[in-house]
């Protein structure tokens, strides 16, 4: 059971990084630092743009519009790491 904590632990970390790199990503784009032309770029960017936006899309409609500003992944990874917390906190109890 340990080893099924442990694995969740590190998919929700691998996540938070997926979606940091996303943000990270976008950023370059939009300050032209990347070519968006080119294809590795192009497959890198819709490789993030489907692993977080299935979860961004939802919290993007609770969120109020603020514009240019973008708060759903900051919202995203805070939940992430509350649910790590929990995971942490309650996964051996539950064992018991």
């Amino acid at each position: 059971m340990y080893s099924i904590l442990a694995l969740l632990t590190t998919v929700i970390n691998i996540y938070t990084w997926i979606v940091i790199g996303s943000v990270i990503f976008s950023w370059l784009i939009s300050f032209g630092i990347i070519n968006q032309h080119s294809q590795a770029v192009r497959m890198i960017g819709d490789f993030l743009h489907r692993a977080t936006e299935p979860v961004l899309g939802p919290i993007r409609r609770i969120l109020p519009n603020l514009g240019a500003l973008d708060f759903s992944p900051v919202v995203l990874i805070l939940l992430l790491v509350f649910l790590q917390n929990l995971i942490a906190e309650y996964g051996p109890r539950l064992m018991m």
